[in-house]
Parts: C-alpha cells; structure tokens; sequence
C-alpha cells in the first residue's frame, strides 16, 4: 500500500507533459476508438463546410466552385430583400418558440406527476407507453397523422362531427397547421424528455418531504415547496440551452406534413432552403440563407450557454 501512494505521488509530482505521456501511453487503446468518430465528423461535418463558398458565387453546378462567378455579397443583399423571408423567418420562430416552451412544461407536469404514482407496475407501463413515440420517424407519424385528421373520414373529424362540430381542415388552415406541428411534436418528444426531470426527481432528499409532511403540508404543498424549486435548476439549463435551436422548427415534421396551402403560415426556414436550393436550383441564394441561419444559431448558443453558466452555474468545458 505504501509503494502504491509513493507511485502516485512520483507520478503527480511529474511534469504536466510528462504525465500527459504516460497518460497517453496507458489510454491509448480508448484514443483510437475515438478515431473512427474524429474521422466520421471531418468527413461529413467540416469537409462540406467548404461548400460555404457558394454563398458568395452566382454557383453554376457545371462551372463548379471554381468557374462560378463571384458576386461577393450580392446574394445577402438580395436575402434581406426577398419578399417571402421575413415571413419564413417569423414562421419559424413563433413554431419554434412554442414548441420550447411546450417541450418544458409538458415532461415537467408529467415527470411530477409521475412521480406520485406508488403503483410501480402502472408507472412503468405509462413511461413505456409514452417513450415510444420518440423512436418513430417523422415519415411513419406523418403519414399515421395525415390519415386520422383527414377532413374526410379521419379518426379525429368524426369525433368532433359526432359532437356537434364542424369539420377542421388540420393540415389545410395555416393556424390548425401551425397548432397540429405544436402538438404532435410535444406528443412525439415529452415522454423521452421526461426521463431528464425523473433523473432530477430521484436526487430530491426524502427527508425533505418527511419533515414537510411533519409539519402538515400536503402532497401539493410538497410539490410546490420542495419538488418545483428542485426543479428549477435543470428547468432553467434546459430552456437557455434550447435558445440554440430557435432556428430549428422541425424539417423533419414540416417536410412531411405541409403542403402549398400551408406556406403562408408553416414554411419555415429550412423548407424554404430546400425548395429554393433543390426543387428550384437557387443553389447560391439557398447557402446564403443556410448560412445566415447558422451564423444567427451559433450566436445564440454561445449566449444561451452564458446564460446557463450565469443562471444554473451549468457549463460544459
């Protein structure tokens, strides 16, 4: 035991670059593991980068990246100019703006109350039941929710129909369109997001509750004193760190549920890009607006992890 804590202290009392060698040495079968993910990033996160170029070309797919002409920053000024992109714009940012707010509140409210079932065989159950829809792909959800809210003959139109109610054209009305996105995401996605505010939930000292039950405070007492401010910390991480993806609306679910009737209120940025960029090979104005869109998102995440530094004293390095 004493030769072990005199090899620890030689080895700490190293140089830093001595250590970081031997360190090497010892963990090099887990750095190679890392190559094939190092190598997989280059290849399809920072090789495409260059492609960036485009932006700043009147881009011709057949005179490539080196016969296109450059027009500097032509085609930004044309972006801020286009008729269509302030509403794209403003499109994504009240579905996005929703679906974070709606993303919190609903795996908040279900965690807690979750948390309050003492029947383990149902708990389990209902977390299965709601952590699966998070595995079906937007293809499958979109086409099973084209079908039941069908003006004609779906599921959810003959509910309010035998109600009393009229018809709702979900996917054809640009308001419905934009509350069906709202809500079939919160559907598809709170019961994996629920599984961060368990985790929170567990940490809680049950003596807290002991003492409060002590003192008279009942189950909602409890949750309002003791289980939300437990909450907050990682209620706050999670909404700072989502200012991030304000810009991301959702290609995915977008792409597979609108339609031209919808545009005017459900376009958002990245299905502009798509159609400008592959459907009407605008391939310059589509990177300009590509990457103005990242610059915009870059920002708000080197803010938004200040924010949760400041706030929740979280941080990643």
């Amino acid at each position: 035991m004493k030769d072990l804590t005199l090899k620890t202290e030689n080895k700490l009392a190293q140089p830093l670059k001595t250590r970081q060698r031997w360190n090497m040495k010892r963990n090099w079968p887990l750095h190679m593991m890392l190559v094939p993910a190092v190598l997989l990033a280059i290849v399809f996160q920072y090789v495409p980068m260059g492609g960036i170029i485009i932006a700043f070309q009147d881009f011709k797919p057949w005179l490539g990246f080196t016969g296109s002409k450059w027009v500097g920053l032509e085609n930004f000024r044309y972006l801020f100019l286009y008729p269509d992109v302030d509403k794209v714009i403003w499109n994504t940012l009240i579905i996005a703006v929703f679906k974070i707010v709606a993303g919190l509140v609903a795996p908040l409210s279900f965690a807690i109350l979750l948390n309050e079932i003492r029947w383990m065989a149902f708990k389990r159950v209902s977390q299965t039941l709601v952590y699966l829809p998070h595995f079906l792909s937007w293809v499958i959800l979109g086409g099973i929710l084209l079908d039941i809210l069908s003006p004609q003959g779906g599921m959810v139109n003959k509910l309010i129909v035998a109600l009393g109610g009229e018809p709702i054209f979900f996917l054809g009305d640009g308001n419905w369109f934009r509350f069906t996105l709202i809500v079939s995401d919160v559907w598809k996605e709170f019961g994996f997001g629920t599984i961060v505010f368990l985790a929170s939930l567990a940490g809680i000292n049950p003596a807290l509750y002991e003492a409060a039950e002590v003192d008279g405070a009942n189950r909602f007492k409890q949750t309002l004193h003791i289980t939300l401010p437990a909450l907050m910390p990682i209620t706050i991480v999670l909404m700072t760190l989502s200012l991030g993806n304000i810009l991301n609306a959702g290609f995915d679910q977008v792409f597979n549920l609108y339609n031209p009737l919808v545009y005017d209120k459900g376009d958002i940025i990245d299905t502009f890009v798509y159609r400008l960029g592959i459907l009407n090979g605008k391939m310059s104005f589509a990177t300009t607006v590509g990457l103005f869109k990242s610059v915009v998102g870059t920002i708000l995440i080197i803010v938004s992890y200040r924010l949760a530094y400041k706030l929740a004293n979280y941080r990643v390095f």
